[in-house]
């Protein structure tokens, strides 16, 4: 517990760099401010920094880049594989696991020691490892490192410690499961094949023991060949040459046959009896054709030859389709009996496995699904129902179903919340799935008891909206929307529609939401925003659509005869935008919209429905903004948004100016560019510029330079663009700034435009998750590297004196490998583009305040930041009367005060003077469309927190808290004394930044574009934490990464996964009670008794040892050279830190010791068993003796 006492003395400066000790003003430019009342700020600061640490809680969505599939029948749990080396392993829904290999190198091969507890998995780097799934957080045990070999196919056999091991070399090798070693005993592929044999038969693709002796083990190679190899023997028992390359083997439970499948997409079925020639040839999609021959058919990468007690086998595989058939799908194919059935997928098939009732390889098999691992999607398919059906994934598997562009994260939500959108979500769910329950139900989750309601907002690049239920660690699906519903759908070649083909105008770019009020917002890549509210009643609406003109295109004269001669000029608001509004949509692509020249004007990007429309319960579209178009140029996109329930405005900005729109009265308010907000405080001194120079200006989606020549690059590079916190670029945008002169048009041609109107106004999905580009490295420092990096984050167009001097060119293939990260250096100050004036409205908030120094009362106030690091105050005059709300006009004045920070604002927040989080007023949410009820007029109730009202002990004013890129300021309210100044970070910026609470008290945490998590305290700014998280953060993470209560924060992680975090101990410390067990004490299912006369003529399986063969005293050491063994963290050492947490090292040794007694009750069952058999045998020999005993050989 830390007291901090500050006493204001009324002494004022302007130095930015303050320091907690020195109160600095935060007047404009430096100019002395009235001292303010000496008041004590006493504030009791509870958090210390033994309240942070940050660490991973749990991964959702789908593994992105999938390689590797691996399912234990006993334990019912499934491991998948990645690229990036990452281990996703599922159970039961709540049961969800990542594990990340440390090299990053992709996984090969997963396989699960069936019923141990344990995984071994063989990844690209030639390195084996062996994963301990016995605690919640899997670590491995022990690695192998093969140093001369390339590791091809692994094979473990059931109740087996010993690992067989293919290479590309051919040769296989032995690993001890239990120490990792490798074993002397190795099949050199010379001895394996003929030596009369000229060539190399490949890479190992196959191994497996034979269901009738697992002293025999089928080595499949790439070329074709198939060697049984008997292991007691050291010699082949037989060696089969096709002439057709191998994929996959599979036996029949009997051991007496195999299939294999192959290239030329063929199946092959061998008999051991004979093995000279196939006994079957199949091509289950090659058909005759009209010259004899058979169509040539893609390869059948897998095949899996499953037998059934009650009918025919079943033959499953993948692949194996005819060429011809050009666009077919990727296919899983069924064979039954005499029928095929073609299961066609969406997406590439990666892998997939058939689920069998039993793990004994030498008993029928009994099949009951199909696991099918695609590219972007897991599948399983019920076997038990002849038509198969697919499982409900309970799994949320399609957070990318369209790629994520933006995401929001709210915790501890009106508890009502949850169970209200799940109830309309369901009405609209698939169906058609299989009644059976989903059958990868492995492992134990319970729901934890620190647990409370919270919910994640996705928003996709086809316009839609995701709300997931995200309480207590898992993540499902509550209900969908689409706002694409609001607008008419582009129809081809019609008008500016055309321009929008293969487009996605949709695609979202924020959401602002208020749990309390059930008021929801988005913005759109077009330039629009909509107004949702929620109903539980379906209702015909007409869609009321605003259309606003905030563009800058009136701007200053050059010379009194320039003016002259274009008398198309308007005098009037010089720098202000003029709002256009209609209550209903009437500007479609018309003639009278364009300029004789064709140029675009005063249009919207989209057209909003016309008709009343019939919308279902749920969240119901109320109000559509659009900007227009302003001659010939396509309206810059929004970068920031603010709405209040309680005030019934909402207020945007970009980078021309701001907007206030009253949604109760579906009016503009405000529309006036970012300079006359100022009025006659502009602390910058902005310059005239040329009009030649001005018009060669671009700012590209991904653009990295600011010449000329990047122009045309631009528009041949990916259209997945780089926006950050919902702020984004567009190829069009244009620097539109109040001292940009303005070219007029004379009878010489027409005015210059960068962009002709039969350019579409925006590329295609900005998506967060298709995102992999960063902002750059530029080769040169200073004012070109700054403005690239501006105009990524915050879609500002940026423009200095030296632009037409800047010749620094490189091709897109030679900044690929610097695009990977942020740059580390950014320059600190701020006085680098004083001359810009393009500057863009950043961030917005609501809220009681005091908008100018004598006020006594907070009023209603917009808070203003701009990408200068200037913050604006603009009261409002809103009436309190719900019937004069609805007809009086809300008066704002523009002339507030005005603070500086260093770099772009992100974030205003505001304490009362005791530290607590003052919470911004909303209205409690009401049921539009419910029944009137005369007797309880509806009226609106609304929710103030006013800064005054519990502080009678310490006086009006209240304490804002704001960030920058750079720095943190808190200043005192009404007199803007700036109280406390942290200087976040010098060589980086940051770019997310919120006020969460966290352990009954609040604090300010940072995201930066270096990867490092801070938090402050609040009010002293006292750094907490700052944790190095993410060395290299692309511009993906740097979008989506958002901040929530309770010490939590998401980003998405790859194009397909949401990655959670947490930055608070308490959460770390019960992780491991909300984390799921992945491993259940199961029994063993007995394997079937055989009976006498099979076990006695079927081979010795039983019988066979492999300790003999392959430890130590028999096969002698392998070289050293050839594998190295590298103990993991997760051995005994690392197991008794992670025991602490998990089941502790008594309750693992009780499991441990009960295992072992179960397993000798049921060896002493099994002794038992034999000791009566052989007693019953004994006596039955003894009857038969003496009854035959007696009698003369001929009697027989």
């Amino acid at each position: 517990m830390k007291k901090f006492r500050k006493v204001l003395d009324g002494l004022t400066t302007s130095s930015p760099g303050a320091t907690v000790s020195s109160p600095s003003c935060g007047s404009a430019a430096g100019t002395p401010t009235a001292a303010p009342t000496p008041k004590e700020i006493d504030v009791q600061e509870t958090l210390v920094s033994e309240n942070f640490q940050l660490c991973k809680t749990v991964r959702h969505g789908f593994p992105y880049q999938p390689t590797a599939l691996a399912f234990d029948p006993v334990q019912k749990i499934l491991a998948i594989g990645s690229r990036s080396g990452g281990v996703r392993i599922l159970g039961r829904p709540g049961v969800d696991c990542y594990c990340q290999h440390e090299s990053g190198a992709a996984v090969l091969q997963l396989q699960f020691l069936i019923n141990e507890g344990a995984l071994v998995s063989a990844c690209a780097d030639d390195t084996l490892h062996l994963w301990n799934l016995r605690q919640r957080r899997p670590a491995i045990l022990h690695s192998l490192k093969f140093n001369r070999e390339r590791i091809t196919f692994c094979h473990l056999p059931f109740q087996s410690k010993w690992l067989y091991v293919g290479t590309e070399r051919g040769n296989t090798h032995i690993v001890n499961i239990e120490s990792f070693i490798l074993s002397g005993y190795v099949i050199m592929w010379n001895k394996a094949i003929e030596l009369s044999t000229k060539t190399h038969p490949g890479p190992v693709v196959h191994l497996s023991d034979s269901p009738k002796d697992e002293g025999k083990l089928l080595i499949g190679f790439e070329s074709g060949t198939i060697v049984q190899w008997d292991l007691r023997g050291k010699k082949a028992d037989f060696r089969i040459y096709y002439d057709e390359a191998i994929h996959s083997v599979s036996w029949h439970h009997e051991g007496k046959q195999f299939m294999c499948s192959h290239s030329d997409g063929s199946l092959t079925l061998w008999n051991l009896r004979n093995t000279t020639k196939p006994f079957q040839v199949t091509f289950p999609h090659g058909k005759i054709q009209k010259d004899g021959r058979k169509e040539s058919c893609k390869p059948i990468l897998k095949v899996e030859y499953k037998t059934c007690r009650n009918s025919e086998p079943f033959v499953i595989f993948s692949g194996g389709l005819s060429y011809d058939k050009a666009g077919r799908r990727p296919a899983l194919t069924i064979m039954h009996g005499k029928a095929i059935t073609v299961l066609e997928m969406d997406y590439p098939i990666v892998e997939f496995m058939v689920l069998c009732e039993t793990p004994y390889n030498n008993e029928v098999q009994e099949p009951y699904a199909v696991v099918v691992l695609l590219e972007k999607d897991l599948i399983v398919v019920d076997l038990t129902q002849s038509n198969y059906p697919v499982f409900e994934n309970p799994y949320p598997m399609d957070i990318h179903e369209s790629p994520v562009t933006c995401t929001a994260y709210f915790a501890d939500c009106p508890p009502d919340i949850i169970p209200i959108l799940y109830s309309i979500g369901a009405k609209h769910k698939k169906t058609g799935y299989s009644q059976k329950e989903w059958p990868i139900s492995g492992g134990t989750w319970t729901l934890g008891s620190h647990t409370y309601p919270e919910i994640i907002i996705t928003g996709h690049a086809d316009g839609s909206i995701k709300f997931w239920d995200a309480s207590a660690i898992t993540l499902q699906m509550l209900y969908k929307m689409k706002t694409s519903k609001v607008f008419e759908k582009p129809k081809p070649g019609e008008g500016r529609a055309a321009e929008l083909v293969e487009e996605d105008p949709f695609a979202i770019q924020m959401v602002s939401w208020c749990p309390q009020s059930r008021i929801f917002c988005v913005v759109g890549i077009s330039a629009h925003i909509i107004l949702y509210r929620f109903s539980k009643y379906d209702a015909n609406t007409q869609i009321v659509s605003l259309e606003v003109r905030l563009q800058c295109d009136s701007e200053d004269v050059i010379s009194p005869s320039e003016n002259e001669n274009n008398p198309s000029f308007s005098e009037t608001g010089s720098h202000s935008p003029q709002p256009h509004h209609h209550h209903q949509h009437q500007h479609p692509a018309s003639p009278g919209s364009r300029t004789p020249e064709g140029i675009k004007d005063s249009i919207p990007c989209l057209k909003v429905k016309d008709r009343a429309v019939r919308v279902p319960p749920g969240y119901q579209s109320e109000l559509v903004i659009q900007l227009l178009w302003v001659d010939g140029e396509p309206p810059q996109q929004i970068t920031s948004l603010d709405i209040n329930s309680a005030y019934g405005l909402l207020a945007f900005g970009n980078c021309n100016g701001l907007a206030v729109v009253d949604y109760l009265q579906k009016t503009v308010i405000l529309c006036m560019s970012t300079l006359d907000l100022y009025g006659s405080t502009d602390p910058y001194q902005r310059l005239t510029r040329s009009p030649r120079r001005n018009r060669q200006s671009t700012s590209g989606l991904t653009e990295l330079t600011d010449n000329q020549q990047s122009i045309d690059m631009e528009r041949s590079k990916s259209p997945t663009s780089d926006h950050v916190n919902g702020h984004c670029t567009s190829p069009t945008s244009q620097p539109c700034s109040a001292g940009k002169p303005r070219i007029p048009m004379g009878p010489e041609g027409p005015r210059l435009t960068r962009r002709g109107p039969g350019r579409p106004p925006f590329r295609k999905a900005q998506s967060a998750a298709c995102m992999e580009i960063s902002l750059p490295v530029s080769h040169t420092e200073g004012h070109a590297s700054r403005r690239a990096m501006l105009q990524q984050l915050h879609g500002v167009t940026m423009y200095s004196h030296d632009e037409h001097h800047s010749t620094t060119s490189y091709c897109w293939s030679d900044r690929e490998s610097r695009e990977n990260s942020f740059t580390r250096s950014r320059s600190s100050s701020v006085s680098s583009i004083d001359r810009d004036t393009k500057e863009a409205v950043t961030t917005l908030q609501f809220g009681e305040s005091y908008g100018r120094k004598n006020d006594v009362l907070p009023t209603p106030c917009l808070w203003v930041g701009t990408s200068l690091g200037v913050v604006l105050l603009i009261p409002m005059s809103i009436p309190t009367d719900q019937e004069e709300r609805m007809e009086e006009p809300v008066t704002m004045g523009v002339s507030g005060a005005l603070l500086m920070l260093k770099g772009s604002v992100l974030r205003f927040s505001f304490l009362d003077c005791m530290g607590a989080l003052i919470q911004t007023p909303y209205e409690v949410w009401r049921d539009h469309n419910a029944p009137e009820d005369p007797d309880r007029p509806r009226r609106r109730k609304l929710v103030h927190f006013s800064p005054s009202s519990s502080q009678d002990a310490c006086g009006d004013g209240h304490l804002a808290v704001v960030c920058s890129e750079r720095q943190a300021k808190v200043f005192l309210m009404p007199s803007q004394s700036c109280l406390f100044v942290h200087n976040i970070t010098e060589s980086s910026f940051v770019l997310r930044a919120d006020v969460v609470s966290v352990c009954n008290s609040v604090c300010l945490a940072c995201f930066c574009a270096n990867g490092h998590v801070m938090t402050l305290s609040l009010p002293s700014l006292r750094p907490l934490m700052d944790v190095n998280y993410l060395p290299l953060t692309d511009m993906r993470i740097a979008r989506t990464f958002y901040f929530t209560n309770g010490g939590q924060a998401l980003y998405l992680s790859s194009p397909t996964e949401i990655q959670r975090i947490t930055y608070s101990q308490e959460m770390c410390d019960n992780l491991q009670e909300m984390l799921g067990e992945l491993f259940t004490p199961i029994e063993t299912p007995e394997a079937q008794n055989r009976g006498f006369l099979k076990g006695f003529f079927g081979g010795n399986a039983h019988t066979f040892d492999r300790e003999e063969l392959f430890g130590e005293a028999a096969a002698g050491k392998a070289s050293r050279s050839l594998a190295q063994h590298i103990p993991g963290q997760g051995g005994v050492e690392g197991m008794k830190v992670a025991a602490s947490g998990a089941v502790g090292e008594l309750a693992r040794a009780r499991i441990a010791l009960d295992e072992r007694g179960q397993r000798l009750g049921e060896l002493e069952e099994r002794t038992a068993l034999m000791m009566t058999s052989a007693e019953a045998f004994s006596k039955h020999a003894h009857e038969l003796m003496l009854k035959c005993k007696d009698k003369k050989w001929y009697q027989f």
